[in-house]
């Protein structure tokens, strides 16, 4: 789990068919050598791809597990998502934004308030919150970075609608602070049957309920698949209806939060056209880990979503 993830004060089927290395290899120029300055990086991922993204209608971004294993620096990952034709990086802190810009990318997902466990529903922390708010929102308009992220908590005994009233009081305040500076807030939908046990914003109807009592352009959800394919389904239908509730979205494949293969049961070409017809234009960012070469695992994802 990312830091920025499990603490946003500080700081997620089946691909239009199975990849071969050959296919990795062969559906990219060898770009990343000394023609793009990418020397610097390991071995193993020079000369193993080129621009990915053909249609770009589905702006990507990633999660620093995508590339687990990698021992890629900031500027080495910078320059491996432009030759790809990524878009930037999510749940990123303020010492990676510097590197970001430096290279055109976006912090597609930066630090809001709350935690997992600790979150929006805890009215004790309000205060605290909101000094982070503050904080974070003022940082990513400075950097023109466009969300941050805001987590509902766990349920501890705090009941549906008392966390709803909790949460709302808190963003009814600090999206007056994100209107002002033109950045989203957003909060993320978890699974609590595998991953989170007892995490209050973990279904469709609470969710999209709190961004109608909201009621500002300045906080949405962020739509992670993976964990609602294990919560509740019903993908494409659910995205259709609530998209102007949905400021962001992470992937990952179901069992295991792996890779966008075969081997899961999300089929994403699918549900990135869907997303596409909706006029969506926000960002997707891939949030997996991954159980083989990350390279061949990332370019697999990429082209999933690049339809």
């Amino acid at each position: 789990m990312n830091d920025a993830r499990k603490n946003a004060e500080t700081g997620k089927a089946v691909g239009e068919g199975s990849l071969t290395r050959r296919d990795v290899l062969t559906a990219a120029a060898a770009v990343i050598g000394a023609s793009s300055g990418l020397m610097g990086l390991p071995k193993a991922a020079r000369g193993q791809t080129g621009r990915v993204v053909k249609n770009g209608r589905i702006k990507q971004s990633i999660c620093g597990g995508c590339l687990r294993g990698m021992k890629l620096d900031q500027e080495q990952t910078a320059r491996l998502l432009v030759e790809m034709g990524l878009v930037g990086r999510d749940l990123v802190g303020r010492n990676d934004w510097d590197v970001l810009k430096k290279y055109d990318l976006v912090a597609t997902m930066v630090p809001g308030a709350g935690s997992i466990r600790q979150g929006l529903n805890d009215k004790s922390m309000h205060p605290k919150f909101m000094e982070s708010f503050r904080t974070n929102i003022k940082a990513a308009a400075d950097y023109k970075w466009p969300n941050v992220i805001c987590m509902a908590g766990d349920r501890g005994g705090i009941g549906e609608e008392e966390g709803m009233d909790n949460c709302q009081a808190i963003l009814k305040e600090a999206v007056k602070i994100a209107e002002d500076c033109d950045v989203t807030i957003c909060m993320e939908l978890l699974n609590s049957k595998v991953d989170h046990p007892g995490y209050m914003c973990d279904n469709y109807p609470w969710a999209f309920e709190l961004c109608r009592r909201v009621d500002s352009p300045r906080f949405k959800m962020l739509f992670d698949i993976y964990h609602m394919q294990i919560m509740e389904g019903d993908l494409i239908a659910t995205i259709r209806k609530n998209i102007q509730h949905i400021g962001h979205f992470h992937t990952a494949g179901v069992p295991g939060r792996h890779e966008l293969d075969e081997n899961q049961e999300i089929y994403y070409p699918a549900v990135m056209r869907a997303i596409v017809e909706t006029g969506y234009d926000g960002y997707v960012a891939h949030e997996y880990t991954p159980t083989r070469d990350p390279l061949e695992s990332l370019v697999q994802a990429v082209k999933a979503c690049d339809v």
